[in-house]
């Protein structure tokens, strides 16, 4: 590969990610702006006692929803209240992907850069090969 599509390529690369950067700012703001103005029009209409209207041909309700999540530090008392009411489907346990890549990466470390046996088929391992970008010294 020539030194010219090496440096294009980098170049193409770095713009992407900085593009990236940028959109990702602009569609945090956004999100924000948005919750902020619905949260408005929501009292407003909460207030007026207005369960719907339509405007520029879109039709806006007033809609409620209910989130649960756990008490803090109480989600295995949760857990264990769930599955004595019959209700363990609700439960899923997961691993944090970043956190489980860390921890068999550094148990193959330890094990002589092999996976360690207890672990081998119960995950995939693979490397995936990327180009760092930033800032160069000056």
């Amino acid at each position: 590969m020539e030194s010219n599509e090496l440096f294009a390529l980098a170049d193409e690369l770095r713009a992407l990610k900085e593009a990236k950067k940028y959109a990702e700012q602009e569609l945090k703001e956004i999100t924000e702006e948005m919750d902020r103005v619905d949260a408005i029009l929501a009292q407003r209409m909460a207030d007026t006692e207005t369960q719907n209207f339509t405007r520029n041909g879109t039709m806006f309700c007033l809609t409620s929803t209910t989130r649960a999540s756990a008490a803090a530090g109480h989600k295995d008392e949760l857990f264990a209240a769930l599955r004595v009411a019959g209700y363990d489907d609700l439960i899923y346990e997961t691993v944090n992907a970043n956190s489980l890549s860390a921890f068999v990466k550094e148990q193959t470390t330890e094990n002589g850069d092999a996976l360690p046996q207890w672990l081998d088929g119960l995950v995939t391992v693979f490397e995936k090969t990327t180009v760092g970008v930033r800032k160069a010294a000056r």
